[in-house]
């Protein structure tokens, strides 16, 4: 793995990993894709790498392409700060801002890591029983299994395009 093995823990049912920097001991990458289950009392357990960072307490809200996101509560404060930022007389902004923070929701973890999702929230995102824990950078989505397996499926297709198009940004 290279001089930086020793930063990256591993956990869940597929392979992934929260990535510690050797540039700052405060820095948390989410990355890796698990399956979990939302049980019969509408909760749902987070991997515990995850909870690692995200403490006892988390924000979950809506999020883009039908998911839900999930941050830590410092996290949550950036977005947040800089939500509040938007130009209040631009359409767009208004309807961001009201969709992202009307959403939001704070959710504790139970002693077993898990989250109650909000019955709006899961209908929001068509969630089901499987679901998919996506680690994306700086936070956690949540997808329906089914609308994961497609959204992968077609991004995965584009892939070679989507990188064409990414090259202006130095991806």
């Amino acid at each position: 793995m290279g001089s930086h093995s020793k930063y990256v823990e591993k956990s869940g049912e597929n392979t992934g990993s929260l990535w510690k920097t050797p540039l700052s001991s405060s820095f948390y990458m989410f990355i890796g894709e698990y399956t979990y289950k939302i049980d019969d009392k509408k909760r749902l357990a987070i991997p515990s790498k995850f909870r690692d960072e995200l403490k006892r307490k988390a924000v979950i809200t809506r999020g883009l392409d039908r998911c839900l996101f999930l941050y830590s509560m410092e996290e949550w404060e950036k977005i947040a700060e800089k939500i509040s930022q938007l130009p209040f007389g631009q359409h767009d902004s208004r309807g961001f801002s009201r969709i992202m923070l009307s959403g939001a929701m704070e959710v504790e973890f139970d002693s077993a890591g898990r989250i109650l999702i909000p019955d709006y929230l899961k209908e929001y995102a068509s969630l089901k029983k499987e679901v998919v824990i996506a680690g994306l950078y700086n936070r956690v989505e949540v997808w329906d299994k089914e609308t994961w397996n497609d959204y992968k499926e077609k991004t995965e297709e584009e892939l070679g395009n989507i990188a064409e198009r990414l090259k202006e940004f130095g991806v």
